[in-house]
C-alpha cells in the first residue's frame, strides 16, 4: 500500500515536524505541506530547508482543506489547538500527533474530533536534545521506532494510512495501548530525562555551595556529557510530558530513589562485594540494550 495526501498541515514546525515535512516533500507523499507556528523566522527557515511549501499565521487557514494534520507542539497545547480549528476540518481528514505522552491525551483528542474526522495517536521515538527545524533531517526516523496508539474508536483506514506514512519515513512501526505506552515510555524515556535534569542541577548546586566555587565544567569529560546530554532538551516540552504522565513519572522516581539509596548504603558501608554486585547487575542490564544505528546528517 502506498500513501499520498493532498495537503498536510504541520502544527509546530520544529525538529520532529520539520523532519517529517522534509520526508513528505522529498518522497512526494503530499501535494502541499503547510506549516503553522509561532515564530515567523523559524517558518521561513523551514521553507528554505525544504520542510514545508508555505506557511500561514492562522491555524484555521492552515488546516482548511488538509486531509492530514500533524500536531507537533507541546502536548499541553493539544486541547487548545483542537478547540480552535478542529471544526474547520472536512469529513475524512486525519489528525495525528508526535507527542511523547498518550493515555488520557489520546482519549481527549478523540473526543474533540468533529463527525467524520479521525484521530490517530503516534509517537516517533527519534528526538534529539537540539530543537528547531534547523536541526531537522530527512534521515531522523530511519531505523527508529514509531508507536501508534489506537483505541477502540480509531478508524481502521486512518490507522493504516498513518502506519504507512511512518513506514515511509524509515521507522519501525508498532502499535500499543495508549496507557501502556505511558507506563513503558515513562520508565525508559521520561525517567532518564528526570535523572539527567536532576544530575546537572545537583552538580550546579555542588559547584555553587563550595567556597571557593568548584570549577567543574573545566574538568568534565565524556562521562558527564553522555550522562547529561538530554538535559539540554526543551524545558517547555518536558514540563508538559512530566505533567501529563505525572503518576507514572512520580512512581518511577520512587523506584529510582530506592536504587540510589541502595547504592549509597553499600558505598557508605565500604562493602566492596556489595558495590561490585550492584555494578555488575547494572552493567549486565546496560549490555542488554540494543543500540540504535547512528543518524546520518
Amino acid at each position: 500500500m502506498t500513501v499520498h495526501f493532498k495537503q498536510v498541515a504541520i502544527i509546530g514546525v520544529g525538529l520532529i515536524g520539520g523532519s517529517l515535512g522534509m520526508i513528505l516533500r522529498r518522497k512526494g507523499l503530499a501535494d502541499q505541506v503547510v506549516g503553522v507556528g509561532r515564530r515567523v523566522e523559524n517558518l521561513k527557515t523551514a521553507v528554505e530547508l525544504g520542510a514545508i511549501d508555505r506557511y500561514v499565521a492562522d491555524p484555521k487557514e492552515g488546516v482548511r482543506g488538509a486531509d492530514l494534520v500533524i500536531l507537533a507542539t507541546p502536548v499541553d497545547t493539544y486541547d487548545r489547538h483542537l478547540k480552535e480549528w478542529a471544526g474547520c476540518l472536512s469529513p475524512g481528514a486525519i489528525v495525528s500527533d508526535v507527542g511523547s505522552v498518550k493515555g488520557t491525551l489520546v482519549e481527549q483528542s478523540e473526543a474533540s474530533m468533529p463527525a467524520g474526522v479521525h484521530f490517530v495517536g503516534a509517537h516517533p521515538i527519534a528526538g534529539k536534545e537540539k530543537t528547531g527545524v534547523a536541526a531537522g533531517t530527512d534521515q531522523l526516523f530511519k531505523g527508529a521506532r514509531c508507536i501508534l496508539t489506537p483505541t477502540s474508536k480509531t478508524d481502521a483506514q486512518a490507522l493504516e494510512r498513518v502506519r504507512v506514512l511512518w513506514q515511509e519515513t524509515g521507522s519501525v512501526v508498532l502499535t500499543m495501548d495508549p496507557h501502556l505506552h505511558d507506563q513503558i515510555l515513562g520508565a525508559v524515556s521520561h525517567l532518564p530525562h528526570v535523572a539527567a535534569f536532576a544530575l546537572i542541577t545537583a552538580l550546579a548546586d555542588l559547584r555553587d555551595r563550595e567556597i571557593p566555587p568548584l570549577d567543574l565544567a573545566a574538568h568534565s569529560g565524556g562521562g558527564l556529557r553522555d550522562t547529561t546530554r538530554i538535559a539540554a532538551s526543551s524545558p517547555e516540552m518536558w514540563r508538559d510530558i512530566f505533567l501529563w504522565n505525572r503518576d507514572n513519572v512520580v512512581h518511577f522516581i520512587d523506584v529510582y530513589q530506592q536504587a540510589l539509596q541502595n547504592l549509597k548504603l553499600v558505598i557508605q558501608a565500604g562493602d566492596a562485594a556489595g558495590i561490585e554486585k550492584a555494578l555488575e547487575r547494572a552493567k549486565g542490564e546496560r549490555e542488554k540494550l540494543n543500540p540504535r544505528p547512528p543518524v546520518s546528517a
